[in-house]
């Protein structure tokens, strides 16, 4: 009784592979389920086993409850190998690339158990602006290559109200690896500041960057801009909305394109209240200040002559709704803008927490093709 009440809970953990999260901590779960697949295998692996080494009334249903999990749990890594195959020629044709550069494949099974081998890179924190504010500083990670290198301004999530630029620094170690320069940079944070303060923010640090171009060995015709949620609202508003000198492309993982609309279609309130997240940012709802709404919508500013752009985003995504990415792609292609949307059907927000995973590894190899095409 006690295996199948194990394999039982199991199995509903496992529906997470498949379906959305219902609430905030489901949601922190189902990261987990769909990037490290391989633990909850194990786990269910286990509890199977033990059914061959006992007997009882329950062994039959409890087996059957294990092997259904099992399957849920590795659709994630079916559905990855399935997009790998089809990833580089669908980058190709979206961007005009047929790259003679040998990059290794979009999904590995063997990486995703004993993960990339990266070398610790270390950074130097840097103050953008002449104060000693927390806001002000960024994480200069230097290229491993020598001579004037690309720069990559990598922009925090957190709702525009928490969060720094600590998040995630696995992906700038890579892209360091790579020869490129990464910067990632803090912002002054909502209540107390609004739309379009961090999008001013970004442009400081910019400043900061060309004008300390020499010292750095940044080549400033080569910046590209990449976003997590709320920082992609930010590096999207940054692109679109006053393209600076030497801006290359932006880098979109599951951001809020459409505020308007975002506004309308609220996330579910037992995971995030996202219209009170919205109000916070912008002072109001969009009754009472509809023209900050729209002025902080991304998508409002797309153009003919908008940077090329990577959209990355799950379909389970419970924060920032798919829609937007759907939106944004629209948009871009209404108006002939270089851009690729990678899709991935299992994957909810902040799935890219984990680099080895079945969306990190995707969304690393996106990155990096578009990298290649955009600065080079």
């Amino acid at each position: 009784m006690i295996r199948l009440t194990l394999l039982t809970i199991i199995f509903l953990v496992s529906l997470l592979a498949v379906f959305s999260a219902p609430t905030y901590h489901l949601w922190l779960l189902s990261i987990a389920v769909a990037e490290y697949a391989w633990v909850f295998v194990t786990i269910a692996l286990v509890l199977l086993m033990a059914g061959f080494v006992s007997s009882g009334s329950y062994q039959l249903a409890g087996t059957l409850l294990g092997i259904s999990a099992i399957a849920l749990f590795l659709s994630p890594v079916y559905r990855a190998c399935k997009l790998a195959r089809e990833l580089p020629v669908a980058m190709d044709k979206a961007l005009g690339e047929h790259t003679s550069k040998k990059n290794s494949p979009p999904f590995s099974l063997w990486t995703m158990l004993t993960g990339f081998q990266q070398k610790a890179i270390p950074c130097s924190t840097i103050s953008y602006r002449p104060d000693t504010l927390q806001s002000s500083r960024m994480d200069f990670y230097p290229a491993q290559a020598t001579g004037l290198r690309p720069c990559v301004i990598v922009i925090h999530g957190g709702s525009w109200s928490s969060g720094d630029n600590k998040q995630l620094p696995e992906l700038n170690t890579y892209l360091s690896q790579l020869g490129y320069h990464v910067a990632s940079v803090n912002y002054r944070l909502a209540p107390a500041f609004r739309n379009p303060v961090p999008v001013e923010d970004v442009y400081a640090a910019i400043d900061y960057l060309r004008a300390n171009a020499e010292d750095l060995q940044v080549d400033t015709s080569n910046f590209v801009l990449l976003g997590r949620s709320a920082g992609a609202q930010i590096a999207l508003l940054a692109a679109y909305r006053q393209p600076f000198p030497g801006l290359k492309g932006v880098i979109d993982f599951y951001g809020p394109a459409d505020m308007v609309w975002g506004y309308s279609a609220p996330a579910n309130p037992w995971v995030m209240d996202s219209r009170k997240v919205l109000e916070t940012y912008l002072g109001g709802s969009y009754k009472a200040v509809p023209d900050n709404y729209a002025a902080s919508s991304p998508l409002e500013f797309v153009n003919s002559h908008s940077v090329p752009t990577l959209i990355i985003h799950g379909k389970n995504d419970v924060l920032v709704a798919y829609e937007h990415s759907i939106r944004l792609n629209n948009k871009l292609a209404a108006n002939g803008i270089k851009h690729f949307f990678l899709s991935l059907p299992w994957a909810t927000h902040g799935f890219d927490y984990n680099l080895n995973g079945p969306g990190g590894q995707l969304s690393t190899y996106a990155i990096k093709r578009f990298l290649q095409n955009v600065t080079e």
